[in-house]
């Protein structure tokens, strides 16, 4: 377990004086391995932790409930629904310092609401795992890539949702993303993914799963992909993770608008496709696009030519990023100074 993420006993509950700042990580989704799930479970997810951006916010108790900052509604909506489910005052102020993009892949909602319910949770004295704390928020419905990144970061497979289970998957493996390794974030702030109502109708809508794709997907992520990463052997690793984005990209196509949501970031993803860089893809329902880099100096080099190549697009951004492997950061801080 990483000690900066659970060492929820640290805590000295009966301080009124004191705040808590937690900054939780943002996260790649690579993709789902068995979504027809014909052998029991179904889904089964790949991801990568990320260094930044992250969600940043500061709670104390206070007189009543309120929120400031981006996304201080989804904030408010986690605190109460934790504070019903645990029977705990929700009376605290929040503060959020900074929010990952809304329906942009990065895994917004899981954890915005993970860090706000653990707040609240540590504010109130009660020791819970992020796992029971997604699980309270109805998070982890199809996977725990999100979960995993609060509570450990890294590269994370879970393995699919157990039928008539409402528990978040299981966590299988957690290996540490290289350090030496980077990845570009190409973002498209015009757009967002889908998600709620709509995101629920376009999964309803997939085509047929087929059990040799599943078969295949489970086979890249096992044989190829883990081994790779266990190995440092950025080229192998890249190989699998671009084949299993193809073959998802071409499996959404009709749902999403192609193998991107994005036409923008898939004119990128093209660009980078024929400039020789195989580890590519859209996290989740996008549209932020990745592209996976062996060393710092090529992921700097390629991330200025790109902002070169793609200047006159005002909606793309790129960013070249670790990945992150430790989980939220919980810090405690004296009230009399910082709140």
């Amino acid at each position: 377990m990483n000690k900066t993420t659970l060492d929820l006993k640290a805590a000295n509950r009966q301080e009124e004086d004191r705040a808590v700042r937690i900054a939780a990580p943002g996260r790649l989704h690579l993709g789902f391995i068995d979504l027809a799930g014909t052998l029991g479970r179904r889904f089964g997810s790949l991801g990568i932790t990320l260094d930044r951006p992250a969600t940043v916010l500061r709670m104390r108790r206070a007189a009543r409930l309120s929120a400031s900052g981006p996304d201080a509604d989804r904030a408010l909506a986690a605190v109460e629904k934790a504070a019903r489910h645990f029977d705990l005052d929700p009376a605290v102020e929040v503060t959020v310092e900074a929010a990952l993009p809304p329906h942009s892949g990065l895994g917004s909602g899981t954890q915005l609401g993970l860090a706000a319910a653990t707040g609240l949770c540590l504010l109130r004295g009660l020791t819970l795992t992020p796992r029971e704390i997604g699980a309270a928020l109805g998070r982890g419905a199809r996977s725990s890539i999100g979960i995993g990144a609060f509570t450990q970061g890294g590269v994370i497979l879970d393995g699919g949702k157990k039928p008539g289970s409402n528990a978040p998957p299981p966590i299988l493996s957690r290996l540490p993303f290289p350090e030496h390794w980077r990845i570009l974030l190409v973002y498209d702030r015009n757009h967002q993914g889908l998600s709620g109502t709509a995101e629920s109708s376009a999964m309803d809508s997939l085509p047929p799963f087929a059990d040799t794709l599943a078969g295949h997907m489970a086979r890249l992520t096992v044989m190829v992909a883990l081994p790779a990463l266990a190995e440092g052997d950025v080229d192998y690793f890249s190989a699998a993770v671009g084949e299993m984005q193809r073959l998802l990209g071409e499996h959404y196509a009709d749902a999403q608008g192609g193998r991107y949501t994005s036409s923008s970031v898939a004119e990128v993803m093209d660009w980078l496709e024929n400039r020789g860089l195989r580890g590519l893809g859209q996290s989740s329902w996008g549209p932020t696009g990745f592209a996976i880099i062996g060393s710092p100096e090529d992921g700097e080099r390629i991330m200025s030519e790109a902002r070169a190549r793609f200047g006159h697009r005002s909606a793309l951004a790129f960013d070249c990023v670790r990945g992150g492997n430790a989980g939220a950061r919980i810090e405690w801080l004296a009230c009399v100074e910082q709140c």
